[in-house]
């Protein structure tokens, strides 16, 4: 009886340890989901705000939603690429007014800087020191931000009717431009006949960067207005900020030459011929890759307090920056580098976040 009991005793402290070990095992699993659960949302979190910061990424613009007017002025040669980027814009719905007014890359600025009237500032040259701080001087205050939309190759051209001058070199362009009377001053072969000089006016930012590469550059002038005076002292020389009458001047004569953006250029490719410059003539290859000389770049500039200000001007820079590679050869110019472009981007990016 006394074993019977013994082993009954023993046996009901088995079952009970069993039991117990049975149910410890349940309250221990529940920890591996939990931990599983904890960190697969982190990692998603931190894939989405990759993505979010990607370079160039910039929310779509439906334009038929934008309100609200543009004011931009400047650069006769931006002037079509932007004409050409607003009728986009337009055909996808936008129902505002854009002024757009071709004065000039400092009329431009002057209109930004000085006067506060304008949106937007199209330029084919830098913003000077001097332009800046007449922006500061505003009130409010703007600080002009550049945005990179193009590439330029300022055209030398002349009449079809011309057929000596296929190609000059750079210090044969300074002389022709301000010293030399006649085309045989220049080069012997060339005829007795007066040069019919067309350049863009003082405003205008191809002015500037021809007279720089072309005379302040090569002739070592401290001064660019010094050199700018040499040009503008030169005789039979008529100056316009229309690009157009300068294309009707170089046509009407053999013996005329000019210059402007190559967009007036390709317009009148059939009646005009373009000069090479020291046997490099102006593509999309030597114009990225700078061996053209008078390659550059094009811009153009707001603030970002008128950006946040007017969501409508946020919109089209934007517009602008990620459409203007559709219509970029067909208004004739050449497209920015894919990382200048992207800066641009990035940097509406910044002020849209």
């Amino acid at each position: 009886m006394r074993s019977k009991s013994v082993l009954i005793v023993i046996s009901v402290l088995l079952i009970a340890a069993f039991a117990m070990s049975a149910c410890a095992t349940p309250t221990a699993a529940p920890a591996a989901p939990v931990v599983e659960a904890t960190d697969a949302p982190v990692a998603t979190a931190e894939v989405a705000t990759e993505v979010a910061v990607e370079p160039g990424m910039l929310p779509e613009v439906d334009p038929s939603t934008v309100t609200g007017d543009i004011i931009s002025a400047g650069s006769s040669t931006v002037y079509p690429l932007s004409e050409a980027v607003q009728a986009l814009f337009e055909q996808e719905g936008y129902t505002g007014q854009h002024t757009l007014s071709s004065i000039g890359s400092g009329g431009g600025f002057e209109r930004f800087c000085k006067t506060g009237e304008t949106d937007i500032s199209n330029a084919s040259r830098g913003i000077k020191d001097s332009e800046v701080e007449s922006c500061g001087a505003l009130s409010p205050a703007r600080t002009p931000v550049e945005f990179r939309v193009g590439t330029d190759a300022i055209a030398i051209v002349v009449s079809k009717e011309n057929t000596f001058l296929t190609n000059v070199t750079l210090e044969e362009l300074g002389l022709i431009f301000t010293s030399a009377t006649k085309w045989s001053d220049v080069n012997p072969e060339w005829p007795a006949e007066d040069i019919l000089r067309f350049t863009p006016g003082t405003d205008s930012g191809t002015f500037d960067f021809f007279t720089e590469e072309v005379i302040q550059g090569p002739q070592d002038i401290d001064e660019l207005d010094d050199a700018k005076a040499l040009v503008l002292a030169a005789s039979n020389l008529q100056t316009s900020e229309d690009d157009n009458t300068l294309v009707q001047g170089v046509l009407g004569s053999p013996y005329a030459i000019g210059y402007f953006g190559y967009a007036y250029f390709n317009d009148q490719s059939d009646n005009l011929t373009a000069v090479s410059i020291d046997g490099v003539t102006p593509t999309v290859v030597t114009a990225e890759d700078g061996s053209y000389a008078l390659a550059r770049p094009l811009f153009i500039y707001s603030d970002a307090g008128v950006i946040t200000a007017k969501p409508q001007i946020g919109a089209f820079i934007n517009f602008y920056l990620t459409r203007v590679n559709e219509v970029i050869f067909e208004v004739g110019y050449f497209p920015a580098s894919e990382t200048a472009l992207n800066d641009a981007k990035m940097k509406l990016a910044e002020i849209l976040k």
